[in-house]
């Protein structure tokens, strides 16, 4: 009968030698590497966009001298790692990082980690930035009549009122985020993707640890598509 052969497979794939175990663990490092890859994503795109925004407002009133020059050159710092970071696949990035820049590292987790927060942050800071631009530019002469300096009226007034507009769009980030740690396995990392895979290799039967990784980012993607939705919720009732 077919839930018998269904049975079979189920034990085959999970049950024997306890190969469920991969896909428990490469679960872990999933979420261990979108969690801090997001982390520093966020804080590197925050200074990013903090860097651009600066430029975009005030390159034009700034007098010459050594605090417009550093601002040209950090801009252009900044233009350059957007350029890079959206401009190739994020598994390339990958396997640059592993391959060449950290060669003699073996810490796959970790590199990955890295690999994804620097991707991220190029995203977060054109979110951020986005945000910033759109804020009135009155919030800026309010923080200096109170006697904040720019960076002060930046870090106390626009950035907490830019989170706020933005968390939404920065939350979707993080379930894209999610997804695109499927590629670490190209490094040796064995993420739920690659837990799936080693199933397979193992067994020689590809439909059902695959059906299974699916169908946990399945369940992943709508738990957190679910808090977001709430999360946005909580922010228009705050408005009113």
């Amino acid at each position: 009968m077919w839930y018998e052969d269904i049975k079979a497979q189920f034990i085959l794939n999970f049950v024997d030698d306890d190969r469920w175990i991969y896909l428990t663990s490469g679960l872990v490092n999933t979420l261990k590497i979108t969690v801090v890859a997001c982390i520093m994503g966020i804080l590197l795109g925050i200074v990013i966009a903090m860097v651009r925004s600066t430029y975009d407002k005030n390159i034009e009133s700034m007098h010459k001298g050594l605090g417009k020059t550093l601002l040209v050159i950090t801009d252009a710092i900044c233009r350059v790692y957007l350029t890079v970071i959206r401009g190739t696949p994020v598994v390339v990035q990958l396997m640059i990082i592993y391959y060449i820049i950290f060669a003699n590292s073996r810490n796959g987790v970790a590199v990955a980690m890295l690999a994804f927060g620097l991707n991220s942050g190029a995203y977060v800071a054109e979110i951020i930035r986005g945000g910033i631009m759109s804020t009135d530019a009155g919030q800026l002469e309010a923080g200096r009549s109170l006697g904040f300096n720019y960076v002060q009226t930046m870090r106390y007034i626009i950035i907490p009122q830019v989170f706020k507009s933005v968390l939404p769009t920065l939350a979707n980030e993080f379930i894209v985020l999610l997804k695109e740690t499927s590629v670490a396995g190209y490094v040796a990392v064995r993420d739920l993707t690659k837990g799936g895979d080693i199933i397979r290799g193992v067994t020689y039967s590809p439909f059902m640890p695959l059906i299974a990784v699916a169908i946990i980012y399945l369940v992943l993607v709508m738990f957190f598509t679910w808090l977001v939705g709430k999360l946005e919720r909580r922010l228009r009732e705050s408005d009113h």
